[in-house]
């Protein structure tokens, strides 16, 4: 309690001395879209000590069920001023926690859903540390996908006006506080990545809400768009969000081993194990909407089988390589995500599948020798080689039956997920689309 007390302090000082008149109460609903509202400062103290109510329809989706009253209450040590904001009467965001009106938990809150697995992993003795790599594409706006440039990977052009968008997105996010480790083009025209310094998972999770919110704000204020859509254009690469994990355990990386060949302990091994046993399972959620399975497709540097390898970029899970001396750094990369995804939803089940294989000791099978798209299907087969669901009525029908992403996600959460993405599905299947008008109607 005293932490929060000195937090709750920290960021009245920082409001008082800091001009602030409005606060923007944030918090995401089930599908990762961010909501919220704005208070003035003279409410700041009030909403930090017992929360402000709204109706928690709102975080439900498309599934919207009746009104419920709710409160969010502001996580102080997320306070921050919004830099694009004007600096008089200036505006800060924070991040909150849903509460009922008997200052319990919501279990619907997708905030809660990933601190319940933190918790988890911290009865386990683990801390989960994550470094997402959020790709996105520029465009001239947001009705076609008008590429603003045609650079390609790690390309560099001081005269492009994509350059001085992400330029201006990493300085921002500096003033915001959050680390940015590197940015550069990626492999598609228009297509950009900035990557993020590891931290903890909910810091991450936060962050990554935010990283979306700047690009986006960034790229209006020049009059274009950005879209973290997961696969825009179809001739092209999609847009990933591949996540770096690992699990620290008193202060040292939990995945280290000295030992072994591939510088993996027994407990990274097991995570991986667990990460393939349920990459099926949890895809749904890692990959959530009827575009995310257009980017699950071969040739375009996305992952559609469950592998894993060393080397190979055409896995699902990588395995960087190791350098002498960064035994903190020993890390693996799971890389079906894309950013569309709800970072506190996605970020708990690959955690909640990983503790899972560490629990049961799960093997982790050989790492794949050679590209598994080279393979043949009975060569696959063979090495049991399982393919992703290859589009979302897949993913949900394999997902409904997980227990394990029923526990991690809770039961609220996960029936009000499902009935979500099963209107999404049943919308997207009676849809006649552009691609059947010009293929059928000239000759049916």
């Amino acid at each position: 309690m005293e932490d929060r007390d000195q937090a709750v302090e920290y960021a009245l000082k920082e409001a008082r001395d800091g001009d602030v008149k409005f606060i923007r109460l944030w918090f995401t609903d089930i599908l990762g879209n961010l909501k919220g509202f704005a208070i003035t400062y003279e409410e700041l103290e009030a909403a930090l000590t017992r929360g402000m109510g709204f109706d928690g329809s709102a975080i439900e989706g498309f599934a919207r069920a009746e009104e419920k009253d709710l409160y969010a209450l502001p996580d102080p040590n997320t306070f921050s001023l919004l830099p694009w904001r004007p600096r008089s009467n200036a505006v800060a965001r924070m991040f909150c926690d849903i509460v009922t009106p008997d200052d319990a938990a919501f279990e619907g809150d997708p905030r809660w859903v990933l601190r319940r697995n933190i918790e988890r992993a911290a009865h386990m003795g683990f801390t989960y540390y994550v470094g997402p790599e959020l790709e996105y594409f520029y465009f001239k706006d947001s009705t076609s996908a008008v590429p603003l440039d045609q650079g390609g990977y790690f390309d560099q052009d001081a005269t492009s006006q994509s350059t001085d968008l992400r330029r201006e997105t990493v300085l921002m996010l500096e003033e915001l506080g959050i680390p940015v480790e590197q940015s550069h083009h990626e492999v598609a025209p228009s297509q950009h990545e900035i990557d993020l310094r590891h931290t903890d998972a909910m810091t991450m999770a936060d962050t990554v809400m935010t990283y979306r919110v700047v690009v986006k704000e960034i790229a209006q204020r020049h009059d274009c768009y950005a879209s973290f859509m997961p696969k825009p254009i179809a001739s092209v690469n999609g847009n990933g969000m591949h996540t770096h994990q690992s699990l620290f355990k008193g202060g040292r990386n939990a995945f280290f081993d000295g030992e072994d060949p591939e510088r993996l302990s027994d407990v990274a091994r097991h995570f991986i194990a667990g990460l393939l046993a349920h990459a099926r399972e949890i895809t749904a959620i890692t990959n959530q909407w009827v575009n995310s399975y257009k980017r699950l497709v071969p040739n375009y540097e996305a992952p559609t089988f469950v592998s894993w390898a060393t080397v190979n970029r055409s896995d699902l899970v990588r395995v960087p390589s190791f350098k002498p001396g960064r035994e903190e750094s020993r890390r693996i990369e799971y890389r079906a995500p894309d950013p569309a995804a709800n970072p506190y939803l996605a970020f708990s089940v690959m955690l909640a599948a990983g503790l899972d294989g560490i629990e049961k000791k799960l093997e982790l099978p050989p790492p794949s020798a050679s590209n598994v798209f080279d393979m043949s299907a009975s060569e696959r087969e063979e090495r049991r080689i399982q393919s992703l669901p290859g589009n979302l009525w897949e993913a949900i029908s394999v997902t409904e039956d997980s227990e394990l992403v029923r526990n991690a996600l809770g039961d609220l959460v996960f029936d009000s997920f499902i009935e979500n993405k099963k209107i999404e599905w049943e919308r997207y299947r009676s849809h006649v689309t552009d691609y059947e008008i010009t293929r059928y109607l000239p000759t049916l």
